[in-house]
């Protein structure tokens, strides 16, 4: 097991225009562990990736989980700013159109105790930034984020900040994780930072898009499920090749791994396809809102990723945990990547929307 392999993830395209991610994937390989060539590639990346919504989110999805696929933490570096960007043209502000949002970037939206990101009007009309963020990842790296923060009337907004400015200091966390070493989650502190808005009020969160975005990060998990199994695939076939063919046990575990990857995938192509067709924009008060939506997918995808992570580790044992540096990797990485999504809460989430009605079934 190794990052040798580049081999594109399949949601919806034919093979064929499946190739066309695989020199991509290439750079992504070789790049495995360097952050800041990582950053480049995104950068580069952004500039052609689709955005959800316009067509291509199935090419999109596939995108994050093919680069998943070869390393998670290199799917963890591009999903924030291809969210960014695409944040970014929802509202109306072509990032790098004007040369102002060139750069990388990310998206800070999480909340924390004793930490608070407080967005005040200055006489002149515009917005400073004062306060903290938590969770901030690879903030000292990047050129800009879309991030959020308290507004006068008590509400949340979002708004794009440089975060070169001077009045931005980035702490360096104690990231004891093994998983996503590479990438620290720390607390950014901003004094008197200018900030533009993005929109205006609580938009950010009441946009379609932000659902879409919930999505795409669970496009990126399946990826990361997507590699394991191919790390276990690979194993099997090695050691038939030894002489040592799978037992019942085994080929039960790849039968069951290939029926959870089969109808995940077909959930997601689902959820593509609806968006691109306007089903799931959530504008129209009487139509589906795409939270609930949402909320399967990720909570579907995540539920999937544990249980190929146990069927893999159940099968392989204690060996390539301890003397595979790139499954070991996949595991640690994949494993934290995915407490993102908040399990029973999220299903009590769904559960509320669900007993109002908001259900197909």
């Amino acid at each position: 097991m190794s990052y040798s392999e580049a081999q594109p993830v399949r949601i919806s395209s034919e093979p064929a225009q499946l190739q066309a991610l695989e020199p991509v994937l290439e750079k992504v390989r070789a790049a495995v562990g360097d952050v800041p060539t990582l950053l480049t590639l995104a950068e580069d990346i952004g500039r052609t990736a689709p955005k959800p919504g316009e067509g291509n989110t199935a090419k999109l999805w596939e995108l994050l989980a093919s680069v998943t696929a070869v390393d998670v933490a290199a799917g963890r570096v591009l999903e924030p700013h291809l969210d960014a960007l695409a944040i970014l043209a929802q509202a109306g502000v072509e990032a790098g159109a004007d040369g102002e949002h060139e750069g990388t970037w990310g998206v800070f939206a999480a909340e924390g105790p004793g930490t608070k990101l407080e967005a005040k009007r200055t006489a002149n009309g515009s917005y400073v930034l004062n306060g903290s963020k938590p969770w901030c990842s690879l903030a000292a790296q990047l050129d800009g984020a879309v991030i959020t923060a308290h507004t006068e009337d008590n509400t949340r907004a979002a708004f794009a900040v440089d975060l070169k400015h001077q009045g931005v200091t980035a702490e360096t966390p104690a990231w004891t994780s093994r998983g996503l070493q590479e990438i620290p989650s720390g607390t950014v502190h901003f004094d008197q930072v200018e900030a533009r808005p993005v929109n205006h009020g609580n938009w950010y969160f009441q946009r379609p898009g932000f659902a879409w975005g919930g999505m795409g990060v669970a496009a990126c998990w399946l990826g990361g499920a997507v590699a394991v199994a191919r790390d276990y695939t690979d194993a099997l076939t090695k050691a038939a090749a030894n002489g040592r063919e799978p037992d019942q046990i085994a080929l039960a575990s790849l039968g069951e791994i290939d029926r959870i990857l089969a109808t995940t995938t077909s959930h997601l192509a689902q959820a593509a396809e609806r968006i691109d067709a306007g089903d799931l924009e959530g504008s129209d008060p009487d139509g589906p809102s795409p939270w609930p939506e949402a909320l399967r997918i990720r909570g579907t995808v995540a539920t999937a990723v544990e249980r190929v992570q146990t069927l893999v580790t159940q099968n392989l044992g204690p060996g390539p945990l301890a003397f595979d540096e790139a499954y070991g990797k996949r595991m640690a990485d994949l494993s934290l990547y995915i407490r993102q999504h908040h399990a029973m809460r999220d299903d009590a989430q769904l559960g509320a929307l669900a007993l109002k009605g908001d259900r197909s079934w």
